[in-house]
């Protein structure tokens, strides 16, 4: 059995690293990178408000990708983080780019960050994430049984995973709950995953920009768009992984992680490519 993911994660030594996950999962996605990460760093990931356990938004507050932003900044103020190093994975990626263009990140890495869309990639990915949210709440009663089998996994996680039935039994099941019980999912995906990021010019943080080549939720052109709109942005293709690559090659997108810090070490600039 897997530790529960109630609460936030903070482990390790080092420079302070932020995860930040997608929309309906929670930190739990970043267990298969967390060992090699926290050997480096002193790694803090988060539940996003309404995710994973964690409190919602207050009521009167929509949940937006400022709003989200602000949530983390508050995150960060209250675990002494000034300007950590910062990773997040689609929503949380998005997060990530929004806490560097506040100036509250030190160096980012962004995997499948949303909003570098068009409206009809938008729609598309929108349709996904609904469907699968149905169909977990629909499983939840079932989750354990689901995940235990490789044919299960496959079923349920071949639009995110390129290798699903890789998958920790055990991880599955509790992405598959984490999902299921988010009852923030529906208000989010329609708040946060709305229009297109904004303000990407005037990052000035080091950033690299990793993307599952065998992403079907976030295309991968939509990484050329985000280099594109980003100064010194670095573009990394994540060979045979899906949309969480944590669970497709834990090694490449750990080493992804870790490629601002290496090079704020190093005083080497990001080459775009």
């Amino acid at each position: 059995m897997i530790e529960t993911s109630a609460g936030p994660y903070r482990g390790g030594t080092g420079e302070p690293l932020v995860l930040l996950h997608g929309i309906g999962s929670s930190w739990g996605s970043w267990r298969p990178v967390l060992p090699a990460l926290a050997a480096r760093h002193e790694v803090l990931a988060l539940n996003l408000p309404g995710f994973g356990g964690a409190a919602p938004l207050p009521a009167c507050t929509a949940p937006t990708v400022s709003a989200l932003t602000d949530a983390v900044e508050r995150e960060l103020d209250d675990a002494a983080f000034e300007r950590p190093f910062v990773a997040g994975n689609s929503l949380g990626g998005r997060i990530a780019l929004e806490l560097a263009r506040r100036g509250r990140a030190r160096g980012v890495a962004a995997l499948s960050p949303a909003g570098m869309w068009t409206a009809r990639e938008r729609g598309y990915s929108r349709a996904i994430l609904k469907a699968m949210y149905a169909t977990t709440r629909r499983l939840r009663p079932y989750a354990g049984a689901v995940s235990r089998t490789a044919a299960g996994r496959t079923a349920l996680f071949s639009l995110v995973c390129a290798r699903p039935w890789r998958i920790d039994p055990d991880e599955a099941r509790e992405a598959i709950e984490a999902l299921a019980d988010a009852d923030a999912f529906p208000e989010t995906l329609d708040r946060a995953i709305a229009g297109r990021a904004e303000g990407l010019s005037d990052i000035r943080a080091p950033m690299v920009i990793g993307w599952g080549t065998r992403d079907l939720l976030l295309l991968p052109r939509q990484g050329r768009r985000c280099t594109r709109a980003i100064p010194g942005a670095e573009l990394r293709e994540l060979p045979g992984c899906g949309h969480v690559p944590m669970w497709d090659d834990p090694d490449l997108v750990a080493h992804t992680i870790l490629a601002p810090t290496e090079r704020e070490r190093a005083g080497a600039p990001a080459e775009a490519t």
